[in-house]
């Protein structure tokens, strides 16, 4: 009797344990397979994401010199047309992260800033310089400088840098619909990611 109880109790123990070790291996192949996910939506989402704006402006450009105390002045002026060409851009390929698998967690660690670039086209139009004071290079360089100064007030003014953190937290939201799904948790440094406007923060000025 003791033999047959033995016997029973025995196989019971092997049951469970083969039992156990089988749901280990499934707990860890769904864990691998989870951060198989979470590293190809990663993949998947780093790419350039580019917001393009255009913006035209007139400058009238005038400088004058004054000769022989006041008695000559020597004027040169210009109209300057501006087309510019302008692109906001964040590299997701730059993203910063660490999987946590122990712990379900992705963490992002760095999230790439913003690239602007300005391609400005100017065409001059009506130039007029006087003999004494003529147009120089370091005349075209300061309307070059004013133009810049003048499209970056206006980037800074305008609706295409908010744009921009749109369409980003827009593909950041993605890790957060994944993570969440595979019930894993989305944190930024030592920040966790409860909700999508969460992201908010992580992209102040």
């Amino acid at each position: 009797m003791r033999k047959i109880l033995f016997g029973v109790v025995l196989t019971l123990a092997i049951l469970l344990t083969l039992r156990y070790c089988q749901d280990r291996n499934q707990d860890e192949q769904v864990l691998l397979q989870s951060s198989g996910l979470i590293q190809k939506q990663i993949e998947q989402v780093g790419k350039l994401i580019v917001t393009e704006g255009h913006f035209s402006e007139v400058f009238n450009y005038k400088n004058s010199e004054a000769f022989f105390g006041d008695l000559l002045t020597a004027e040169k002026k210009a109209l300057v047309v501006v087309n510019a060409d302008v692109t906001i851009a964040y590299d997701l390929s730059k993203i910063e992260f660490e999987l946590d698998e122990e712990n379900k967690t992705l963490i992002i660690s760095s999230i790439p800033e913003e690239e602007i670039k300005v391609n400005p086209d100017l065409e001059y139009y009506d130039i007029q310089a006087d003999y004494l004071n003529p147009f120089e290079a370091e005349d075209y360089n300061k309307i070059k400088n004013i133009v810049k100064e003048s499209l970056q007030k206006r980037i800074e003014g305008s609706d295409l840098k908010s744009n921009a953190k749109n369409r980003l937290i827009s593909e950041l939201s993605k890790f957060y619909i994944l993570t969440n799904s595979l019930g894993w948790t989305l944190q930024y440094d030592d920040t966790p990611i409860t909700k999508p406007e969460d992201l908010l923060p992580m992209l102040r000025d």
